[in-house]
């Protein structure tokens, strides 16, 4: 098992290194100009992954690891990720021990470049002594994303400081505008009545923000198993508050849901996207679709008779 896990090592080391020998052509780099070539930059997942794009524009070149509708909790890097990072102006992720892979990943491919936990700066939640990492299911906390983000990209590019900050001002408009009609839309509803079971604590910062109680049988991370009590328990809790609503996650496997929703006879009210974007052209291919969709959503399912 030693030996094993020293030559996976160097296995991952020497793809590190044999990556500076990949053109520029084949990472797909779009030249901006006679003077420098699109920042090349790596997300750890779909959500960072679309900020970059959205605030980055035509200056960026991204390659994001874990895809959408795929779980980062559970990810396992490939050979290709370490060419991605060591070829890499700029290394993105979201921190607060999300990516618990990310780490070794980065260390084994030497990389010695700009690196952002864009999660730095926010107010985090704790159950327990353990932190919330899913920060970005917040308007307040993705405003430090983008001003993070943003203040990345022109350190790796001063000269399109301008461009930079047009892009993040355009992108906070929007992220304002989703926001108050969401607000606007949730006041409808009695803040006794939004409750809702989901597959994972994923929703914590969204609760808090929005009055939302969210009651899952599985903890922050998708890699813990419920036990029959946990089940149990969300059943009796169910019961006790009239729940009206419950909800699958995109990158769940439904069954443990299914189950609660058959012993409680409570409809499944749809999917939620917690921690990853849906297919591009599917209801939550952005960020700002993501939010829209799942807040509307709860709504529905609040409202109904």
């Amino acid at each position: 098992m030693v030996l094993f896990k020293f030559l996976l090592k160097y296995f991952v080391i020497s793809v590190c290194i044999l990556s500076s020998a990949v053109s520029a052509s084949n990472a797909n780099v779009t030249v901006l100009d006679v003077n420098g070539s699109a920042i090349r930059v790596v997300t750890s997942f779909s959500i960072l992954e679309d900020l970059v794009r959205e605030l980055g524009g035509d200056y960026v070149s991204v390659v994001n690891l874990v895809g959408r509708n795929s779980d980062a909790h559970m990810y396992q890097p490939k050979p290709s990720d370490a060419v991605a990072v060591a070829q890499a102006d700029l290394v993105i992720v979201n921190g607060l021990g999300f990516e618990g892979w990310i780490a070794r990943l980065i260390e084994n491919c030497g990389y010695q470049g700009q690196s952002l936990i864009a999660s730095k700066g926010i107010e985090v939640l704790f159950h327990g002594d353990e932190p919330d990492p899913h920060a970005w299911q917040s308007f307040r906390n993705i405003r430090v994303y983008i001003h993070n983000i943003t203040q990345a990209l022109i350190a790796q590019r001063p000269q399109y400081a301008q461009a930079f900050l047009q892009r993040q001002r355009q992108y906070l408009n929007a992220v304002e505008l989703i926001e108050q009609e969401l607000i606007a839309q949730l006041a409808k509803v009695p803040a006794s009545e939004r409750m809702v079971v989901t597959s994972h604590d994923a929703f914590g910062y969204l609760g808090h923000e929005f009055s939302i109680a969210f009651i899952s049988p599985v903890g922050l991370s998708t890699d813990a198993e419920a036990s029959a009590a946990d089940v149990a328990t969300i059943i009796k809790q169910i019961k006790k508050h009239r729940v009206k609503a419950i909800f699958m996650e995109n990158i769940n496997n439904p069954r443990l849901l299914q189950r609660i929703a058959a012993e409680t006879d409570i409809a499944v009210g749809g999917k939620l996207y917690s921690d990853a974007l849906s297919d591009v052209h599917d209801p939550a291919g952005t960020y700002l679709t993501m939010m829209q969709h799942n807040v509307m959503s709860l709504i529905a399912a609040f409202t109904e008779p």
